[in-house]
Parts: C-alpha cells; sequence; structure tokens
C-alpha cells in the first residue's frame, strides 16, 4: 500500500528543492538583517518628507516644486525598498511616462498597472502551451493555469477599480479600502502560485518541462504584484495608521459581545439566524416539490453580479452533483434542512486524472458566499489520494453550521477572506488546506485512518510572499480522533515559505503526536520564516513540552500576540459581517 510517498500534495517539492530553498532563505535573512536599518529609514524619511511638504503646501495655491531632497526618483527608490524586488519596481515604474512623482499613492497605483499589464499577457499563455500537449492529466493541470491567471487579472482589476471609486479621485485610502486590496493582491499571488502547483503535482517529466517555462513567465507578473502588495503593506498601511494623508475608518463591530467582522448586512443577519422566516428565492429538492431538482439548474437561475443576496433552499437528500459556481456570481447563500440531512456529494479526485484543485464536488469564487446547515462531501477515498470536498475562493465568505467529509484535501480554502462557524471538517492528509486569511471558530475538527503507512496533518498551510494577510486560526474549536484512529496524527506542516497556522484556545485531544507539528519534507526542519503557534489550547493533547523546536514555531502566544489572530484582527478589512445573530467571537 502506500507509503510516505503518496504525501505528495498538492504541489509538493521535493527534498533537494527544499535543501537549496532553506540555503537561499539563510542567505536572505543575513542580508534583510543587515539592510532593515537602512531600508526602514530610507522610507520613515521619504513619507515624512512627502507629508511635511504635503502639510506645509495645504494652505497654499502655489504649483511650486516640492523640497529638493524628495524628488520623484528618491520617492520611487524609497517605495521600491519596502519590496521584496526593488530592481523590478524600480524599473517597471520608472519606465512609465507618468511616474514622475513624489507620492506614494500615486506610485503605487503605477505599480498595479505594471502588474495588470504583465498578468494580462500572460493570460493567453496556457492556452498556446496547451495546443502542443496531448496527455490528458497536463491538459487539465494547463487548464487550472488558464483559470487562475484569469482570476488573478480579475483581482488586481479590482483592486483598481476599488481605488478609483474613492473620493476625490480615488486619493483617500481608508483603513478598510487597504484591508480589501491587501486580500486582492494576495490571492493574485496565490492565484499565480496555484498554477506551477498543478503542473508540480504531476510529477512528470512533460510536466516538468511546461512548469519551466510557467516559471519563467510567471517571474515578473508574481515580482510586480508582490511589489504592489508590499506598497500597501508598509508604506500605504503607514500612512493610513498615521492618519496622514489618508484617512482611517476605525472597525465597527456591533452591539454584540462577540464581534463577528462586518461581512453580513441586515438582511443576511436575519437570514442566518432564522431562515424559516424568509421564503427563499428557489428551491430544490428532489421530490419535486419546488422549482428546481438540482442544484446546478437552481444556480444557473441566479443573475450575475447581483448585489443583492439571493437565497437557495435544497431540502433534504443527497445530491450527487459536481458544482464550479461562477465567479461572477456573486452575494448568493445556500442552506439545506441540516449538515447531516442536505449533502452535496461528489467524487472526483486525483488518481483518477482530475488536478486537486478541480476535484472539488463544490467549488465557489463569487464573492459573499454564504452556506449554512448542509454537508459537502467527496466519497473517493483515502486510495485515491487528493479529492477535494469544497473549495473557496469567494471573498467574504461564511460557512454556518456545515459539514466537509473527505480524507485527503477535504477543504480547500484557496484564497480570500473566510469565515467557518459551528462547521464539522474530517479527514486525513492535509485535509484542511490553502491560502486564504480564515478563521475557524467553534468547529469540530476530526482527523480519521488513512491508508497504512500514512500520517495525517491537520493543514497545509500555503503561505508564499511574506506580505500576503493569509494563514489558518483555528479558534476555540474541538480537535477531536474520529472512530478507530491509530495514525500518528499532527496539526499540520508547513507547505509554503511563510506558512502561517495558529490553534488557540482549543480542545485537543489525546491522540495528537506530541511533538504536534510535522515538516512537509520527512528530516527537513521548515524555513525560519513561518509562522506556527498555539496559545491557551487545553486537552490531553494540548501540552507543548515535547513540541517541534523549529525557529518558525512559538508554542505559546502572549496576548497581544494571539489578538492579532482573532477575527476582529486577522481577517482584512473586517467590515463585512455587521452584527449577526450566529454566536461568534471577535476577540480572545
Amino acid at each position: 500500500m502506500d507509503s510516505i510517498k503518496s504525501f505528495k500534495g498538492y504541489g509538493k517539492v521535493d527534498e533537494v528543492e527544499q535543501r537549496v530553498f532553506q540555503k537561499k532563505t539563510r542567505r536572505r535573512l543575513i542580508i534583510l538583517g543587515v539592510s532593515c536599518i537602512v531600508l526602514v529609514a530610507i522610507v520613515v524619511a521619504a513619507v515624512a518628507a512627502f507629508v511635511i511638504h504635503k502639510r506645509s503646501h495645504s494652505s497654499s495655491s502655489s504649483d511650486s516644486l516640492p523640497p529638493t531632497e524628495l524628488t520623484p526618483a528618491s520617492s520611487l527608490k524609497a517605495v521600491c525598498a519596502v519590496t521584496q524586488y526593488p530592481s523590478s519596481c524600480l524599473s517597471s515604474i520608472s519606465s512609465l511616462p507618468n511616474s514622475n512623482t513624489t507620492d506614494p499613492e500615486l506610485l503605487f497605483k503605477l505599480s498595479l498597472r505594471v502588474a495588470l499589464d504583465e498578468l494580462s499577457n500572460l493570460s493567453k499563455l496556457p492556452s498556446k502551451l496547451k495546443s502542443n500537449v496531448k496527455d490528458p492529466r497536463l491538459q487539465k493541470a494547463i487548464d487550472v493555469c488558464g483559470i487562475v491567471f484569469d482570476d488573478a487579472v480579475d483581482r488586481l482589476n479590482e483592486s483598481i477599480s476599488s481605488l478609483a471609486a474613492g473620493g476625490n479621485g480615488g486619493k483617500i485610502f481608508s483603513r478598510s479600502k487597504i484591508g480589501d486590496v491587501e486580500t486582492w493582491l494576495s490571492s493574485a499571488i496565490t492565484y499565480q502560485e496555484t498554477c506551477l502547483d498543478a503542473l508540480e503535482e504531476l510529477n512528470s517529466t512533460a510536466a516538468s518541462e511546461i512548469l519551466g517555462d510557467l516559471k519563467t513567465a510567471t517571474k515578473n507578473s508574481t515580482e510586480f504584484a508582490s511589489n504592489s502588495l508590499a506598497i500597501v503593506t508598509k508604506i500605504l498601511g503607514l500612512l493610513s495608521n498615521l492618519k496622514i494623508p489618508i484617512h482611517r475608518r476605525l472597525l465597527g463591530f456591533g452591539g454584540l459581545d462577540s464581534g463577528f467582522p462586518d461581512w453580513v448586512g441586515p438582511a443576511e443577519r436575519r437570514l442566518l439566524e432564522d431562515t424559516n422566516t424568509t421564503a427563499p428565492h428557489a428551491v430544490v429538492a428532489k421530490d419535486n416539490s419546488g422549482q428546481f431538482t438540482t442544484i446546478k439548474a437552481a444556480l444557473a437561475s441566479v443573475k450575475k453580479k447581483s448585489l443583492t443576496r439571493f437565497v437557495i433552499h435544497v431540502k433534504e437528500g443527497v445530491y450527487e452533483e459536481n458544482i464550479d459556481l461562477d465567479k461572477n456570481v456573486w452575494n448568493v447563500m445556500i442552506f439545506g434542512d441540516g449538515k447531516t440531512k442536505t449533502i452535496v456529494s461528489g467524487n472526483l479526485n486525483f488518481i483518477d486524472g482530475t488536478p486537486t484543485f478541480a476535484t472539488a464536488t463544490f467549488a465557489v469564487k463569487g464573492k459573499g458566499f454564504i452556506a449554512k446547515d448542509i454537508g459537502f462531501i467527496n466519497t473517493a477515498g483515502a486510495a485515491k489520494h487528493q479529492a477535494v470536498a469544497f473549495r473557496s475562493g469567494s471573498d467574504q465568505s461564511v460557512f454556518f453550521r456545515c459539514s466537509f467529509d473527505g480524507f485527503q484535501d477535504t477543504l480547500y480554502a484557496h484564497s480570500n477572506r473566510q469565515f467557518y462557524r459551528e462547521c464539522d471538517i474530517t479527514g486525513t492528509i492535509d485535509f484542511i488546506f490553502g491560502n486564504s486569511a480564515v478563521v475557524f471558530q467553534n468547529c469540530k475538527i476530526k482527523p480519521r485512518q488513512p491508508l497504512p503507512n500514512q500520517f495525517n496533518t491537520i493543514t497545509a498551510q500555503g503561505k508564499k510572499d511574506p506580505n500576503q494577510n493569509t494563514g489558518i486560526v483555528i479558534q476555540k474549536s474541538s480537535i477531536s480522533a474520529a472512530p478507530n484512529l491509530t495514525a500518528l496524527t499532527y496539526l499540520g506542516r508547513p507547505w509554503k515559505e511563510y506558512s502561517t497556522t495558529v490553534i488557540m484556545q482549543s480542545d485537543i485531544g489525546s491522540f495528537l503526536h506530541p511533538v504536534g507539528w510535522k515538516e512537509w519534507v520527512s528530516g527537513v526542519e521548515p524555513a525560519s520564516t513561518i509562522f506556527y503557534a498555539e496559545y491557551k489550547n487545553t486537552g490531553d493533547g494540548s501540552s507543548v513540552d515535547k513540541r517541534v523546536k523549529w525557529a518558525g514555531y512559538k508554542s505559546s502566544l502572549s496576548d497581544d500576540e494571539a489578538a492579532k489572530f482573532t477575527v476582529q484582527s486577522f481577517i482584512q478589512g473586517s467590515d463585512w459581517l455587521p452584527n449577526t445573530a450566529v454566536e461568534f467571537e471577535s476577540t480572545l
């Protein structure tokens, strides 16, 4: 049967690549350590000079030039200094005819334009590559690239549109708007990485050749998106926090003692409280008592890009469907008669030829998706390896009293902002994975018995860039063994070099291996750039005395450190779930 080799998760690197990365990481950290003070000084000086200049001229109508020490060249250099790729930042922006400015906001907008132009060109590449490929598996992996490149373009367009819609010609950035843009740029980077993951998991010579071509082709687009993310995170975020010249709007939480981020308006609040009091727009029933007999048909009736909520009631039954909800279908709520009564079931899997990304029984990308009282299952089984029950790339999505059942890769929290409350999640290998900004609260997480000679890892977080606002947070949940579990089981393993996972205030059963966590490549300590931590957990498996000694792991956080991973703080732009009758907690 399968051994450790079966742990080739989505986009797994081999041991040689991992060791090379470790050496590069150490060298990078030394360089960063030496230059950090210099970079900070440059940025602070540039921002301060810009602010002083703006203030000193605020009462004047003069069009005089800024002080000689604050030139467009020095401003651009200071802005690019905070990025991971300062050379590409400088060269790409300085080549634009309207880069002769000292305004960091305008420089940021130019960086977005550079990233969008590069990604738009890249989006045409998958179809060209596919035309020369005969292998069906490789064709499907390239199809994934086409999908995610298109999604990345959408996220950049969304960022640009958001800024243009602001007051004073888009020059005023709110803290909430900055949080939105950070999320969408983080997702744009994740989408490009997903393309490479789909090719890497094939582990074939033909796929490796295509992978090499795409790594070369995506180098600029990835760097440009990363540059924009660093600028908005470090410089515009600094200006916002200083309230100069950007206005920071304090994050609003309503009157409940708990503080659900403000993702849902009053109508959604009422729906989450009691869907029985509101007539749904569509009813799905296998016994023909509704307008539709399939969920897919009901979803096809939803108007695209609607700003109003569309509610679908799916009556009790098992619906054998594979659903990939169009990204332009927004604000859908789907609710069932209970997570064990209304089930969406599928069995697509990697072994039978489907890329992990495309195996989901139910996949959603359109923003504002809500699911309540419904179950999602992938029945492929452990022998079929990667088989996703649910994949979400929906920004500002909520899952309440749902169940997610599978084995390897059960729940793909792929990208953007997500919140799960009182959900049941069952699986084996990396069964909660992805690179979204996600909080699981009051959930029941149950590892189950995998194939012989396999071990379980509950999470696999995929943060690739240090400025991405992503990570997995499990708070006030129950982590317990499913019946007959005997395999070695760990809380998770770092999938990428900046993986971020925090388990806090949760009850952990005795089944857990005392070391708690598992390296991605056996015997190779993960990069020191990861952030893995625990905080005030309880239960027989919560002792941290024998936990891993990784440089990137913290066995205990302070209250202030842990507060950064609460719903209120961690899920950026948290004005998308106002007071809701669903219980939740925004703080520790």
